[in-house]
Protein backbone atom coordinates (compact mmCIF):
# COMPACT_ATOMS: atom_id res chain seq x y z
CA UNK A 1 0.00 0.00 0.00
CA UNK A 2 1.38 3.41 -0.92
CA UNK A 3 2.20 5.88 1.77
CA UNK A 4 0.07 9.08 1.62
CA UNK A 5 3.08 11.10 2.71
CA UNK A 6 5.13 9.63 -0.13
CA UNK A 7 2.31 10.37 -2.59
CA UNK A 8 2.23 13.96 -1.41
CA UNK A 9 5.94 14.23 -2.00
CA UNK A 10 5.63 12.72 -5.47
CA UNK A 11 2.73 14.96 -6.43
CA UNK A 12 4.78 18.09 -5.89
CA UNK A 13 7.64 16.85 -8.07
CA UNK A 14 6.44 17.34 -11.61
CA UNK A 15 9.59 16.70 -13.64
CA UNK A 16 9.66 17.32 -17.37
CA UNK A 17 6.30 19.05 -17.06
CA UNK A 18 4.44 15.79 -17.72
CA UNK A 19 2.08 16.45 -14.84
CA UNK A 20 2.01 20.19 -15.40
CA UNK A 21 1.70 22.64 -18.24
CA UNK A 22 3.93 20.69 -20.63
CA UNK A 23 2.21 17.49 -21.69
CA UNK A 24 3.68 14.29 -22.99
CA UNK A 25 2.57 15.18 -26.48
CA UNK A 26 4.80 18.27 -26.58
CA UNK A 27 7.92 16.47 -25.40
CA UNK A 28 9.90 14.05 -27.54
CA UNK A 29 7.39 14.64 -30.32
CA UNK A 30 8.73 13.17 -33.54
CA UNK A 31 11.86 12.04 -31.75
CA UNK A 32 12.14 8.58 -33.22
CA UNK A 33 15.81 7.60 -33.45
CA UNK A 34 17.35 8.67 -36.73
CA UNK A 35 14.88 11.45 -37.55
CA UNK A 36 16.67 14.67 -38.45
CA UNK A 37 16.11 17.41 -35.92
CA UNK A 38 16.26 21.17 -36.11
CA UNK A 39 19.46 21.55 -34.08
CA UNK A 40 22.63 22.13 -36.04
CA UNK A 41 25.90 20.33 -35.55
CA UNK A 42 29.33 21.78 -36.30
CA UNK A 43 29.59 22.89 -39.91
CA UNK A 44 25.92 23.80 -40.17
CA UNK A 45 24.73 20.23 -40.73
CA UNK A 46 21.54 19.14 -39.01
CA UNK A 47 22.32 16.47 -36.45
CA UNK A 48 20.17 13.36 -36.06
CA UNK A 49 17.38 13.58 -33.55
CA UNK A 50 18.31 11.02 -30.93
CA UNK A 51 16.31 12.55 -28.11
CA UNK A 52 14.13 9.49 -27.53
CA UNK A 53 17.18 7.20 -27.51
CA UNK A 54 18.94 9.46 -25.03
CA UNK A 55 15.94 9.60 -22.72
CA UNK A 56 15.57 5.82 -22.86
CA UNK A 57 19.24 5.52 -21.93
CA UNK A 58 18.54 7.86 -19.02
CA UNK A 59 15.48 5.77 -18.13
CA UNK A 60 17.70 2.71 -17.69
CA UNK A 61 19.82 4.67 -15.23
CA UNK A 62 16.75 5.98 -13.40
CA UNK A 63 15.40 2.44 -13.02
CA UNK A 64 18.66 1.56 -11.29
CA UNK A 65 18.74 4.55 -8.97
CA UNK A 66 15.06 4.24 -8.10
CA UNK A 67 15.43 0.55 -7.28
CA UNK A 68 18.46 1.22 -5.08
CA UNK A 69 16.91 3.97 -2.99
CA UNK A 70 13.45 2.41 -2.81
CA UNK A 71 14.95 -0.87 -1.57
CA UNK A 72 17.03 1.01 0.98
CA UNK A 73 13.91 2.51 2.56
CA UNK A 74 11.73 -0.60 2.19
CA UNK A 75 9.60 0.74 -0.67
CA UNK A 76 10.81 -1.34 -3.61
CA UNK A 77 7.26 -2.47 -4.44
CA UNK A 78 6.43 1.11 -5.43
CA UNK A 79 8.59 0.65 -8.53
CA UNK A 80 5.88 -1.54 -10.05
CA UNK A 81 3.27 1.22 -9.96
CA UNK A 82 5.30 3.50 -12.26
CA UNK A 83 6.17 0.87 -14.87
CA UNK A 84 9.20 -0.73 -13.28
CA UNK A 85 9.50 -4.35 -12.19
CA UNK A 86 10.62 -5.04 -8.64
CA UNK A 87 10.78 -8.77 -9.37
CA UNK A 88 13.73 -8.09 -11.70
CA UNK A 89 15.86 -6.53 -8.96
CA UNK A 90 18.57 -8.75 -7.47
CA UNK A 91 19.22 -7.95 -3.81
CA UNK A 92 21.59 -9.33 -1.15
CA UNK A 93 20.41 -12.60 0.37
CA UNK A 94 17.92 -12.08 3.17
CA UNK A 95 17.08 -8.49 2.25
CA UNK A 96 13.71 -7.79 0.63
CA UNK A 97 13.62 -3.99 0.48
CA UNK A 98 9.84 -4.19 0.39
CA UNK A 99 6.92 -3.22 2.61
CA UNK A 100 9.00 -1.38 5.16
CA UNK A 101 11.77 -3.97 5.37
CA UNK A 102 14.59 -1.66 4.39
CA UNK A 103 17.81 -0.59 6.06
CA UNK A 104 17.61 -0.28 9.83
CA UNK A 105 18.96 3.26 9.78
CA UNK A 106 20.64 4.48 12.94
CA UNK A 107 20.24 8.10 11.87
CA UNK A 108 16.73 9.44 11.40
CA UNK A 109 18.20 12.19 9.24
CA UNK A 110 19.88 9.77 6.85
CA UNK A 111 16.63 7.79 6.66
CA UNK A 112 14.74 10.99 5.80
CA UNK A 113 17.29 11.91 3.10
CA UNK A 114 17.08 8.41 1.63
CA UNK A 115 13.28 8.56 1.51
CA UNK A 116 13.32 11.92 -0.24
CA UNK A 117 15.82 10.76 -2.85
CA UNK A 118 13.82 7.56 -3.36
CA UNK A 119 10.74 9.65 -4.12
CA UNK A 120 12.72 11.82 -6.53
CA UNK A 121 14.09 8.85 -8.45
CA UNK A 122 10.68 7.18 -8.55
CA UNK A 123 9.26 10.40 -10.02
CA UNK A 124 12.01 10.43 -12.66
CA UNK A 125 11.05 6.92 -13.80
CA UNK A 126 7.37 7.79 -13.86
CA UNK A 127 7.70 11.02 -15.80
CA UNK A 128 10.28 9.82 -18.35
CA UNK A 129 8.08 6.82 -19.09
CA UNK A 130 5.11 9.12 -19.47
CA UNK A 131 6.75 11.45 -21.96
CA UNK A 132 8.19 8.55 -23.96
CA UNK A 133 4.84 6.78 -23.99
CA UNK A 134 4.86 3.59 -26.04
CA UNK A 135 8.53 4.18 -26.89
CA UNK A 136 9.61 3.73 -23.24
CA UNK A 137 11.80 0.68 -22.75
CA UNK A 138 10.91 -1.82 -20.01
CA UNK A 139 13.06 -2.17 -16.94
CA UNK A 140 16.02 -4.51 -17.38
CA UNK A 141 17.28 -6.91 -14.73
CA UNK A 142 19.13 -4.90 -12.07
CA UNK A 143 21.82 -6.30 -9.79
CA UNK A 144 22.00 -4.60 -6.39
CA UNK A 145 23.62 -7.57 -4.67
CA UNK A 146 26.64 -9.32 -6.21
CA UNK A 147 27.43 -6.25 -8.34
CA UNK A 148 28.00 -4.15 -5.23
CA UNK A 149 30.15 -6.88 -3.74
CA UNK A 150 32.23 -6.95 -6.93
CA UNK A 151 32.54 -3.16 -7.01
CA UNK A 152 33.61 -3.04 -3.36
CA UNK A 153 36.18 -5.75 -3.88
CA UNK A 154 37.60 -4.09 -6.99
CA UNK A 155 37.71 -0.61 -5.46
CA UNK A 156 39.45 -1.77 -2.29
CA UNK A 157 41.92 -4.12 -3.93
CA UNK A 158 40.38 -7.04 -2.06
CA UNK A 159 40.34 -5.34 1.35
CA UNK A 160 36.53 -5.18 1.35
CA UNK A 161 34.68 -8.38 0.57
CA UNK A 162 30.95 -8.98 0.42
CA UNK A 163 30.13 -5.25 0.38
CA UNK A 164 26.43 -4.75 1.12
CA UNK A 165 25.08 -1.18 0.78
CA UNK A 166 21.96 -2.16 2.73
CA UNK A 167 23.86 -3.27 5.84
CA UNK A 168 24.00 0.09 7.61
CA UNK A 169 23.92 3.86 7.17
CA UNK A 170 27.56 4.24 6.18
CA UNK A 171 27.57 1.44 3.65
CA UNK A 172 24.37 2.88 2.17
CA UNK A 173 26.16 6.20 1.63
CA UNK A 174 29.05 4.43 -0.07
CA UNK A 175 26.61 2.60 -2.34
CA UNK A 176 24.84 5.84 -3.20
CA UNK A 177 28.20 7.48 -3.97
CA UNK A 178 28.85 4.88 -6.67
CA UNK A 179 25.83 6.12 -8.63
CA UNK A 180 25.29 9.80 -7.92
CA UNK A 181 28.28 11.46 -9.56
CA UNK A 182 27.79 9.21 -12.58
CA UNK A 183 24.21 10.43 -13.01
CA UNK A 184 25.28 14.07 -12.97
CA UNK A 185 28.04 13.55 -15.54
CA UNK A 186 25.73 11.43 -17.72
CA UNK A 187 23.08 14.14 -18.01
CA UNK A 188 25.75 16.80 -18.55
CA UNK A 189 27.33 14.76 -21.32
CA UNK A 190 23.98 14.12 -23.01
CA UNK A 191 23.18 17.83 -23.26
CA UNK A 192 25.15 18.30 -26.48
CA UNK A 193 23.28 15.43 -28.14
CA UNK A 194 19.76 16.71 -27.57
CA UNK A 195 18.07 18.53 -30.44
CA UNK A 196 14.99 20.03 -28.79
CA UNK A 197 16.19 23.30 -27.28
CA UNK A 198 12.77 24.98 -27.14
CA UNK A 199 11.36 26.50 -23.95
CA UNK A 200 10.18 23.65 -21.79
CA UNK A 201 11.71 21.18 -24.24
CA UNK A 202 13.99 18.22 -23.86
CA UNK A 203 17.25 20.07 -23.17
CA UNK A 204 15.69 22.31 -20.53
CA UNK A 205 14.01 19.42 -18.79
CA UNK A 206 17.12 17.23 -18.91
CA UNK A 207 18.92 20.14 -17.25
CA UNK A 208 16.22 20.11 -14.58
CA UNK A 209 16.82 16.45 -13.84
CA UNK A 210 20.58 17.05 -13.84
CA UNK A 211 20.08 19.73 -11.19
CA UNK A 212 18.14 17.33 -8.97
CA UNK A 213 20.80 14.64 -9.41
CA UNK A 214 23.45 17.22 -8.50
CA UNK A 215 21.57 18.05 -5.30
CA UNK A 216 21.58 14.33 -4.48
CA UNK A 217 25.29 13.97 -5.25
CA UNK A 218 26.18 16.98 -3.12
CA UNK A 219 24.15 15.63 -0.23
CA UNK A 220 25.79 12.19 -0.37
CA UNK A 221 29.28 13.68 -0.70
CA UNK A 222 28.61 16.00 2.25
CA UNK A 223 27.45 13.15 4.48
CA UNK A 224 30.50 11.10 3.55
CA UNK A 225 32.81 14.05 4.18
CA UNK A 226 31.35 14.43 7.66
CA UNK A 227 32.50 10.85 8.36
CA UNK A 228 35.75 11.08 6.39
CA UNK A 229 37.90 9.87 9.29
CA UNK A 230 35.66 6.97 10.32
CA UNK A 231 37.44 3.63 9.99
CA UNK A 232 35.74 1.23 7.57
CA UNK A 233 38.46 -1.40 7.91
CA UNK A 234 41.60 -1.30 10.08
CA UNK A 235 43.48 0.11 7.10
CA UNK A 236 40.81 2.18 5.33
CA UNK A 237 38.97 5.31 6.42
CA UNK A 238 35.81 6.57 4.71
CA UNK A 239 37.84 9.05 2.66
CA UNK A 240 40.05 6.19 1.47
CA UNK A 241 37.08 4.08 0.36
CA UNK A 242 35.50 7.03 -1.44
CA UNK A 243 38.78 7.75 -3.22
CA UNK A 244 39.03 4.09 -4.20
CA UNK A 245 35.52 4.13 -5.68
CA UNK A 246 36.38 7.32 -7.57
CA UNK A 247 39.56 5.72 -8.91
CA UNK A 248 37.59 2.62 -9.97
CA UNK A 249 35.15 4.76 -11.94
CA UNK A 250 38.02 6.59 -13.59
CA UNK A 251 39.79 3.34 -14.44
CA UNK A 252 36.87 2.02 -16.49
CA UNK A 253 35.43 5.17 -18.05
CA UNK A 254 38.32 5.81 -20.41
CA UNK A 255 41.47 7.88 -20.54
CA UNK A 256 39.91 11.01 -19.05
CA UNK A 257 40.23 11.86 -15.37
CA UNK A 258 36.81 13.25 -14.45
CA UNK A 259 36.40 11.83 -11.00
CA UNK A 260 37.42 12.93 -7.52
CA UNK A 261 37.01 11.81 -3.95
CA UNK A 262 35.80 13.96 -1.07
CA UNK A 263 39.24 15.38 -0.18
CA UNK A 264 41.26 17.78 -2.28
CA UNK A 265 45.01 17.54 -2.75
CA UNK A 266 45.60 19.42 0.50
CA UNK A 267 43.19 17.23 2.47
CA UNK A 268 40.43 19.84 2.54
CA UNK A 269 36.78 19.45 1.57
CA UNK A 270 36.01 18.46 -2.00
CA UNK A 271 32.23 18.15 -1.83
CA UNK A 272 31.63 19.76 -5.22
CA UNK A 273 32.87 17.56 -8.05
CA UNK A 274 33.94 19.97 -10.80
CA UNK A 275 36.85 20.99 -13.00
CA UNK A 276 39.23 23.92 -12.47
CA UNK A 277 36.53 26.31 -13.69
CA UNK A 278 33.97 24.82 -11.28
CA UNK A 279 32.04 23.28 -14.17
CA UNK A 280 30.58 19.81 -13.75
CA UNK A 281 32.25 17.05 -15.75
CA UNK A 282 30.66 15.30 -18.72
CA UNK A 283 30.62 11.63 -19.56
CA UNK A 284 29.63 10.05 -22.84
CA UNK A 285 27.09 7.22 -22.87
CA UNK A 286 29.99 4.83 -23.53
CA UNK A 287 31.83 6.02 -20.43
CA UNK A 288 28.68 5.69 -18.35
CA UNK A 289 28.18 2.19 -19.72
CA UNK A 290 31.73 1.21 -18.75
CA UNK A 291 31.02 2.20 -15.15
CA UNK A 292 27.62 0.57 -14.70
CA UNK A 293 28.80 -2.60 -16.49
CA UNK A 294 32.04 -2.54 -14.44
CA UNK A 295 34.04 -3.19 -17.58
CA UNK A 296 35.59 -1.28 -20.49
CA UNK A 297 33.49 -1.53 -23.67
CA UNK A 298 31.23 -4.11 -22.05
CA UNK A 299 27.58 -4.37 -23.11
CA UNK A 300 26.36 -6.14 -20.00
CA UNK A 301 27.50 -7.06 -16.52
CA UNK A 302 27.88 -5.21 -13.26
CA UNK A 303 24.60 -3.58 -12.26
CA UNK A 304 22.98 -4.69 -15.55
CA UNK A 305 23.78 -8.41 -15.76
CA UNK A 306 21.71 -8.84 -18.94
CA UNK A 307 22.52 -5.44 -20.41
CA UNK A 308 20.43 -2.31 -20.85
CA UNK A 309 16.89 -2.41 -22.14
CA UNK A 310 16.85 -1.01 -25.69
CA UNK A 311 19.25 -0.42 -28.57
CA UNK A 312 21.80 2.28 -27.79
CA UNK A 313 24.38 1.56 -30.48
CA UNK A 314 23.71 4.98 -32.01
CA UNK A 315 24.84 6.87 -28.92
CA UNK A 316 27.36 4.47 -27.41
CA UNK A 317 29.54 5.20 -30.44
CA UNK A 318 29.44 8.98 -29.88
Amino acid sequence: MSNPTNEKILNRRKFLGAAGAVGAGTLLAGCAPGVMGGAMAAGGVAKPNLDATIFNFALNLEYLEAAFYLAAVGRLQELDAVGGNSSKVILPAGFSGRNGAGIKFESADVAAYANEIASDELAHVRVIRKVLGAAAVPQPTLDLGPAFAAAGNAASGGAITGFNPFANDLFFLHGAFIFEDVGVSAYKGAARLLTDTSAGGNLENAAGILAVEAYHAGQIRTLLYQQRNTQVTPALKVSDVVAAISNLRDSVDGASDVDQGILDAAGGANVVLADANSIAYSRTPRQVGNIVFLGVNATKGGFYPEGLSGDFSAILAL
